[in-house]
């Protein structure tokens, strides 16, 4: 059974009007393998038949399955490692130095798919700035167009092969209880992530966001036009703060696209700052991609270590103490405790 030209062009309109995915022509083996399961759910042999009761209840639950079906949710714990290890050492230490007034971080997780990326941003923050999620108010928005994956992430449980696939064993041990054949997510770590549906091509899904300091927009961009490209990007744009970052994938950029951000590098991580911002805020100093290996081991955005820029912030904010690795870690070490990374930090300075 196979998809004639008309049925596949139907289809592919279809996906496109209701998400805004791109599915080029050529590609019908895609829509053919990942609409199996939604025709035989609903005892339908042929896609003669499934365009038939799609055109005859166009607004129904056989649209919101197919268009799903369609959607992509690769994903897995602390994807890439680099981006984690820059968002530990260098973009979260500026970004609690510069809100210590306000005591008040927002993030967002766009297109988070069954929800790996906000319970990773949740656990490192947990892990490295225990104080911070202890004391201060932390937001991880995330949405995703697909119900399925709203109700997954909202549920944090994962299937043993996604906890396998890169959440190191301690973290699992600490913030994970095995129910069944599922791992099953603290409430304290749940309770940080607000999660709803949310497509990014729709401008009313990002005006009702409130201002936010950094947003993850990983591998999200490669699925849609130019044009939605753009327009994504600029409605990530008026919700991000001045001072904020945009993190996208690794074969994702905002050049030739917008030019309302500014591209900067840390060591590997390519991230975007709002153009115009400050460079006492861009990272490290002097040129935006400048790397870790201009620097001495363990220095961080202004030249100094992260623990010496956060340590005014302690005094000023009531807190004793925050605990960051240092930048010349190349993987992220999310296994250490705060003491064990205290006695890491002594024994480097002995």
């Amino acid at each position: 059974m196979h998809l004639s030209t008309e049925e596949s062009g139907f289809l592919r309109d279809l996906v496109h009007s209701e998400s805004a995915i791109v599915l080029e022509s050529g590609k019908e083996y895609l829509l053919e393998t990942r609409l199996v399961s939604v025709m035989r759910s609903r005892e339908i042999t042929s896609y003669g038949q499934l365009v038939t009761e799609i055109r005859r209840t166009p607004r129904g639950p056989l649209v919101t399955a197919v268009v799903e079906a369609m959607t992509t949710n690769e994903t897995s714990f602390f994807r890439d490692l680099h981006p984690w290890t820059t968002l530990r050492t260098d973009l979260l230490p500026g970004l609690v130095e510069r809100r210590a007034s306000s005591r008040s971080l927002t993030f967002l997780c766009a297109a988070c798919s069954s929800g790996q990326e906000p319970y990773s941003l949740a656990m490192t923050i947990r892990e490295h700035f225990p104080l911070v999620a202890a004391n201060w108010r932390v937001r991880i928005l995330a949405n995703d167009p697909s119900t399925e994956m709203v109700d997954r992430t909202k549920a944090g449980r994962f299937s043993q092969i996604e906890i396998s696939r890169g959440l190191p064993a301690p973290l699992m041990a600490r913030y994970f209880t095995r129910v069944g054949m599922h791992w099953q997510a603290r409430d304290d770590l749940r309770s940080m992530i607000e999660v709803a549906p949310g497509n990014l091509a729709e401008r009313s899904a990002w005006q009702q966001l409130p201002e936010i300091d950094g947003i993850f927009l990983r591998n999200v961009l490669i699925y849609f036009s130019c044009e939605t490209k753009t327009s994504i990007l600029r409605d990530a744009g008026s919700r991000l703060r001045p001072d904020g970052f945009l993190m996208l994938g690794s074969s994702e950029t905002t050049l030739g696209i917008d030019h309302a951000f500014a591209r900067e590098q840390l060591d590997k991580t390519v991230f975007y700052r709002p153009a115009g911002t400050p460079t006492s805020v861009a990272g490290r100093p002097g040129s935006p991609n400048r790397t870790a290996a201009d620097l001495p081991a363990g220095h961080g955005a202004s030249g100094r270590s992260p623990q010496a820029e956060v340590a005014p912030l302690a005094t000023s904010a009531g807190l004793r103490s925050f605990a960051p690795t240092t930048a010349s870690t190349t993987s992220v070490d999310t296994t250490a405790t705060p003491e064990r990374q205290r006695s890491r930090l002594s024994g480097a300075r002995s």
